[in-house]
């Protein structure tokens, strides 16, 4: 059955670095706490079991092949040399099928999406042909399915006939796709659990039946007592949060009481102080017009001033200007005086005789003019 299901699946899978994990062998099987669940014999005695491990074992490596037939397809010259002429043809030969298999069936979902798409727009007799077509394509399917069944088993049996190359080819694990590899894990997981079925004797089949039976009437009792507990816990949780609720209202409404008293006497100061700011407001307010009137005065002051000043000093150069003026007339009245004096000097020089007496007279009336 494993080997049918890999012959259905497509060929080329994406690789997954993925490693087997080796069969289970009960001989290195750790010890296990719950020893009425652990078989006494770790090794099969009877033909039959033996034999239906024998068969598990060959699937798996079966399946083990099989599912690296992708790699081998896509690495052609890799492995050509490896595996044999023989075995190369017939992987080609089974690629060709798979090949075919998957175009079919990329056409019938093609032709089924079609369909789901059109079938409330076109005619009934339209429908019913193309529903035919599909059909008859489904029906070709059969006979390519078991082409590809029979390409499998060919494969395989010329690996098998050739143990090296299947050695070989085995060690390709890191080229195996994850859901290939998911299914071998599972098969060598089933293997564990059958040979730990057919290891098992009828009675430590009963006595583990019994160890399970008493594990869960223990559980159910354990649980029982469990929910006892979780109940009587939530009680006195209940009680608790409701003993926690009416300390916080109680906390929560002496908070409120003295809140309220706070705010009552900071009311009381703020309107206080209210009052104090509207009074200060108003002397502020004072202030201010009296400090515009004072402002407006010492503008007026200053303007006043700065009149008088610039007045002053326009006076004082006028007086400089006078003093300046009167030595000016000073020096030049002198200098006239002393040019008069020189002429009469020199008059005087020449007409002596005529007389001293109205020289002297003109001397005295030259000192009353400068007096």
């Amino acid at each position: 059955m494993a080997l049918d299901i890999l012959a259905m699946a497509p060929l080329y899978q994406a690789p997954a670095i993925t490693r087997i994990g080796p069969k289970t062998d009960p001989s290195k099987r750790p010890a296990d706490p719950l020893k009425p669940l652990v078989p006494s014999r770790t090794k099969l005695t009877t033909i039959e079991a033996k034999r239906i491990m024998s068969i598990l074992d060959e699937a798996i490596n079966k399946v083990e092949l099989v599912t690296l037939l992708s790699h081998v397809a896509s690495n052609r010259e890799d492995v050509e040399g490896v595996l044999g002429e023989d075995i190369m043809r017939a992987v080609r030969e089974h690629e060709d099928l798979c090949q075919v298999l998957l175009e079919n069936v990329r056409c019938l979902k093609e032709k089924e999406r079609q369909l789901q798409e059109q079938e409330e727009a076109e005619e009934e007799g339209w429908l019913r042909d193309r529903l035919l077509s599909i059909e008859l394509q489904k029906s070709s399917l059969s006979p390519l399915t078991q082409q590809i069944k029979d390409s499998t088993k060919n494969v395989l049996r010329l690996l098998l006939s050739n143990p090296q190359a299947a050695r070989l080819l085995q060690m390709q694990t890191q080229s195996r796709s994850a859901e290939a590899q998911n299914f071998i894990d599972s098969l060598i997981e089933l293997r564990g659990f059958l040979f730990e079925k057919l290891v098992t004797s009828p009675m430590e089949a009963r006595d583990k039946a019994q160890f399970i039976q008493d594990i869960n009437r223990q559980n159910s009792n354990n649980q029982q007592i469990i929910d006892t507990l979780e109940n009587e816990l939530a009680e006195r949780m209940k009680n608790r949060n409701a003993e926690k609720k009416y300390k916080v209202e109680t906390e929560i409404e002496n908070w409120i009481q003295k809140y309220d008293t706070e705010m009552g006497e900071k009311q009381e100061e703020l309107e206080d102080l209210e009052a104090v700011h509207r009074e200060e407001k108003i002397a502020l307010e004072e202030l201010k017009r009296r400090h515009k009137v004072l402002v407006e005065e010492f503008v007026q002051i200053r303007e006043e001033r700065e009149i008088n000043s610039k007045k002053r000093m326009e006076a004082e150069q006028e007086m400089v200007r006078m003093v300046r003026a009167a030595t000016l007339i000073q020096a030049f009245w002198k200098g006239y005086l002393v040019r008069s004096l020189l002429r009469s000097k020199k008059k005087r020089g020449k007409g002596k005789a005529k007389g001293k007496e109205k020289g002297k007279q003109k001397g005295k009336e030259k000192d009353k003019g400068k007096k």
